[in-house]
């Protein structure tokens, strides 16, 4: 079963007028809580630099309600602060131009803050995302706010910190919102798997205890999940398991971003029940290949509602998206038809 696109899509475009966001507003982390659905998405404006802003809505379609300004800049030297270009709000800040030979570079930015995954564990939300200096690989980063100040915009985020190790290219980090035997449970891509980490707490110092990749999921030879894999949203505990949306390339379409889903056992996520055989979302729409990079579908939030499932996506490397598919039919034709493990 695919997912269905909502007609009005793309939910969110760049704003021109606005210098932090008027070229670029993709890949948004997602939470459902107090009646609406809060997407957190990165930005990029005049300056090149990949910054967070904020849009919400009642019925998980059309945004309502969104924020004129960024609620997380780079604050640290790992995640490129003092690259924020020029503007009222930042008058102390310069902009340090980067070369374009530079592997590192994503979606049309020259650093700071990417791909912003989140989930609630008891009063706190937290944030994965990537960091990037503008030099370094980029490294999965970790920040968490009461859900509180989340709920009424009092940005006190916690001062981040680098929880993958130096030296290596490590993204899509994600975690699941239920401790499994007493310890937190998460997932982050080193090409090509996507790993996952068992540890104590979320209390990293950012300089010792970095992630290990204890355990992995890897591509599927043969199948349109080839080349590498990597978590979307944060796992969905269902009836059936946890479901894992996920985005691959595949070997025999290169450059091409997909969406697929796999269900992991409950009691043990790093073991996959079943898989999709096929992607329940590819790039073909305009705006899923109109933009920094063609051939884009790429999924960091989705949420329930009524059992509904939605999945919020980048298109394109420069809009946010929604589709979405009923819940139960999704998880009957995953267990009927998917590829175990």
């Amino acid at each position: 079963m695919k997912l269905a696109r909502f007609d009005g899509n793309p939910i969110l475009e760049p704003k021109p007028e606005r210098w932090w966001e008027s070229k670029a507003t993709f890949n948004p982390g997602a939470l459902y809580e107090a009646g609406r659905v809060h997407l957190v998405y990165r930005a990029i404006g005049d300056s090149d630099v990949s910054v967070l802003g904020y849009a919400s809505s009642v019925d998980g379609f059309h945004i309502d309600e969104r924020l004129h300004e960024p609620i997380y800049v780079p604050r640290e030297s790992f995640e490129g602060a003092g690259l924020i270009y020029p503007a009222p709000r930042y008058p102390h800040r310069t902009y340090v131009p980067l070369e374009e030979e530079n592997g590192y570079v994503s979606g049309g930015g020259w650093g700071g803050c990417e791909d912003p995954r989140l989930t609630k564990i008891d009063d706190r939300v937290f944030m994965t995302y990537v960091a990037f200096d503008g030099y370094s690989p980029p490294r999965v980063a970790l920040t968490s706010i009461h859900i509180n100040d989340f709920l009424t915009k009092n940005w006190q985020w916690k001062r981040p910190v680098l929880i993958s190790p130096p030296g290596v290219v490590d993204k899509n980090a994600c975690i699941l919102p239920e401790r499994i035997n007493s310890k937190y449970v998460i997932f982050h891509r080193i090409f090509p798997n996507i790993l996952i980490d068992f540890v104590d707490d979320l209390n990293f110092d950012g300089k010792t205890g970095f992630l290990k990749g204890e355990f992995k999921i890897r591509p599927r030879a043969f199948y349109w999940d080839s080349r590498k894999v990597g978590a979307g949203a944060p796992p969905i505990k269902t009836k059936a398991g946890w479901l894992l949306i996920y985005q691959s390339v595949g070997e025999r379409d290169p450059g091409r971003y997909k969406i697929g889903a796999m269900l992991l056992d409950l009691k043990n996520p790093t073991r996959v029940l079943y898989r999709s055989k096929e992607p329940i979302l590819e790039p073909q729409v305009w705006y899923e290949n109109e933009g920094w990079k063609s051939g884009v579908t790429y999924p960091c939030g989705a949420v329930v509602i009524k059992n509904r499932l939605l999945v919020y996506y980048g298109g394109a490397d420069r809009v946010v998206c929604t589709a979405s598919v009923n819940l139960d039919r999704l998880l009957e034709q995953l267990i009927r038809t998917g590829a175990k493990a």
